[in-house]
């Protein structure tokens, strides 16, 4: 990864180049962050988060945004969170967006439109099957999604799993990073076909509820408590269910 905010060599000690990265990174692996999470999880004061964050901000490296509330609001204004740029997470990844644009909409152009598409979407997730199944069938049945969050995790997507907040009953599965966001966000269809992979995986109807594709901080999935009875027939019926409809987009 290249060095994110970097100021000329004389103005920016080592030091100073190193710690600003590890405010991205952290950005990267958690989502939109405040300075008090930062401080917390880097061992910083916030001053020096808030400094970092300057630069970074002057860097169009990360962007305040107003901290997304799902669920009940609070009382009071929402926090101030810092989400990573489109520059900022090319930083990250070195990707080759033009060219799988170019080659989708050939595709799309050629060999059948959007049916062609959802086609190749659905043959690409296949082709990922294999681990993210092992993984979630190896765990005990409350782990499964922290256990598909860490398969994900080790193919670049920074993924979480969390309860949701109240009142839903059910876990959220949150990816801090899409190596593909890009030519997601012209072709909604690679994400319809994740969403629809993750039900048939799980067992269950999921619903998405953000996208980074979509220009939300995390892509973020409703996964609802089900019973440990659910069995493959069950998750294969679910499949058709799963919320395509809705991928890419943020109900609010």
């Amino acid at each position: 990864m290249k060095n994110v905010g970097e100021a000329p060599q004389e103005e920016l000690a080592t030091g100073e180049r190193s710690t600003r990265n590890r405010v991205a990174r952290s950005i990267l692996d958690h989502g939109p962050s405040t300075v008090a999470e930062l401080a917390g999880r880097l061992g910083l004061t916030q001053a020096a988060v808030r400094r970092h964050l300057d630069a970074l901000v002057a860097d169009d490296v990360v962007e305040a945004r107003e901290q997304r509330v799902y669920g009940t609001r609070t009382r009071g204004r929402p926090a101030k969170v810092f989400a990573l740029t489109d520059c900022g997470r090319d930083a990250f990844d070195q990707s080759y967006d033009k060219l799988a644009v170019d080659a989708l909409r050939w595709i799309a152009e050629r060999e059948g439109g959007e049916k062609a598409i959802a086609a190749f979407a659905r043959a690409r997730i296949a082709g990922q099957a294999g681990a993210y199944r092992k993984a979630v069938e190896s765990a005990p049945p409350n782990m499964r999604t922290e256990a598909l969050a860490k398969a994900l995790s080790a193919d670049g997507y920074a993924a979480t799993a969390r309860s949701a907040p109240r009142p839903q009953q059910g876990e959220q599965l949150c990816q801090h990073h899409c190596p593909v966001a890009h030519v997601a966000e012209q072709f909604p269809q690679l994400c319809e076909a994740e969403t629809e992979f993750f039900a048939e995986l799980l067992g269950t109807h999921v619903q998405r509820l953000a996208t980074i594709a979509h220009g939300d901080g995390v892509c973020t999935t409703f996964i609802p408590k089900t019973s440990h009875a659910a069995d493959t027939s069950r998750a294969a019926t679910n499949t058709d269910n799963a919320s395509a409809s809705t991928a890419g987009r943020n109900p609010a």
